[in-house]
């Protein structure tokens, strides 16, 4: 069951509007079921009881189109849902006075060509970024594992600094490109690509003891790629060691 709505916060809005999972009747006009409400004195209240029913709603998604519409609007309310899953309120959008929008949407249509310009440029710069990023990444590699094929160093680092998607490339530790991140990348690929590792798993293994099983393959992957490293691999080895158990 959904937490009561009146545990919503929104620190720069006054109003909080839910849509609510469960079939609710206004307090007021008992009319229901209200696609969306507002809490008053812990009672739900339709938007016309609330005085908020010729607001119109602007769903989420237009970052730019929000913020005008809300400049533009002397009464404006946050829209939100519970999500069960999360086990929290998600904002879905904002009720805005629909003379707000419509400006908005003209000012947003005047500057459309600038903006778009602008994340073309944004696009383009970060694309730069993540290849210097990802290059520098692979050079580490081969640093700590001169063994290691080229193409597969840059895999590995295109994998592990993909921009948006939490691993460890992207950490903080990571564009660092501290050695510790750099072989933790290492040693997950080679247990997904050189080691049963995959397969032990959707066996229905656990993963401790299918990480346990391939251990010994992912060590000596890493020393043969090892062969030749300078001094200070021992280090490093430890490193691996305590990823490959981790």
């Amino acid at each position: 069951m959904a937490p009561a709505a009146r545990t919503v916060s929104a620190p720069h809005n006054r109003f909080v509007v839910v849509q609510p999972l469960r079939r609710k009747v206004c307090a007021g006009c008992r009319r229901g079921p209200l696609a969306m409400l507002i809490l008053e004195d812990a009672a739900p209240r339709c938007l016309d009881c609330a005085d908020l029913g010729h607001l119109v709603f602007l769903a989420r998604g237009d970052t730019a189109l929000t913020r005008r519409a809300r400049e533009e609007s002397g009464l404006s309310a946050v829209v939100v849902r519970f999500n069960r899953r999360k086990g929290r309120y998600e904002r879905q959008g904002v009720l805005v006075e629909e003379a707000a929008l419509t400006r908005a949407e003209e000012r947003c249509l005047a500057d459309a060509e600038a903006r778009r310009r602008r994340r073309v440029r944004d696009a383009r710069r970060r694309t730069a970024q993540d290849a210097r990023f990802a290059e520098a990444f692979a050079a580490e590699i081969l640093r700590l594992f001169p063994g290691c094929p080229d193409d597969r160093a840059h895999g590995i680092a295109g994998h592990a600094s993909l921009r948006g998607s939490g691993r460890v490339g992207r950490s903080a530790a990571g564009r660092a490109l501290s050695e510790g991140a750099v072989v933790s990348a290492v040693v997950a690929s080679v247990r997904h690509v050189d080691t049963p590792y995959d397969r032990l798993l959707m066996s229905g293994l656990p993963r401790y003891e299918a990480r346990r099983q391939i251990a010994a393959g992912v060590e000596a992957q890493l020393r043969t790629w090892r062969e030749g490293s300078p001094t200070g691999a021992g280090e490093s080895e430890g490193r691996a060691a305590r990823a490959t158990s981790g």
